[in-house]
């Protein structure tokens, strides 16, 4: 398996169990208090940060374990990774547009933010799972 393989499937865990754990935090609220109401800063704060460490330290980890292809990237890796990159950007423009309208729409904050994070989950998992799909089927630019 490549190296940025690997980078993409570490991408890819790491987000979706911190956008599961935030989830867990913000659903698990005490009965009885709204939705929109629930402390909603500090967990997604701490679960972006733990994903961000989570994500430098399994790299780091890989990096260490298999050497030989932690520096090196051809052709082939830059074309994936930007394939997937532009994937992924789509979604944090979709974002962006969607915290827009609901900024102008006057809902709550919460609303916003978290559209704007389900964004960049969407942005990060799919932009990876373009670049997994790439290594594993092939790479065919058109």
């Amino acid at each position: 398996m490549a190296f940025e393989e690997k980078r993409a499937w570490i991408m890819v865990l790491v987000t979706v169990a911190s956008y599961a754990a935030y989830l867990a935090v913000i659903l698990g609220r005490p009965g009885g208090v709204p939705l929109a109401e629930a402390p909603y800063v500090s967990a997604l704060l701490w679960t972006v940060g733990a994903a961000i460490a989570a994500s430098i330290v399994l790299h780091t980890t890989v990096a260490a374990l298999s050497p030989e292809g932690a520096n090196t990237r051809d052709q082939r890796d830059r074309e994936i990774h930007r394939f997937g990159e532009y994937i992924g950007q789509s979604f944090v423009v979709i974002g962006g547009v969607a915290g827009l309208a609901l900024a102008m729409a006057d809902l709550d904050q919460f609303w916003i933010a978290n559209a704007i994070y389900l964004a960049f989950v969407l942005s990060s998992v799919l932009g990876s799972t373009a670049k997994i799909v790439a290594y594993r089927l092939g790479f065919h630019p058109w």
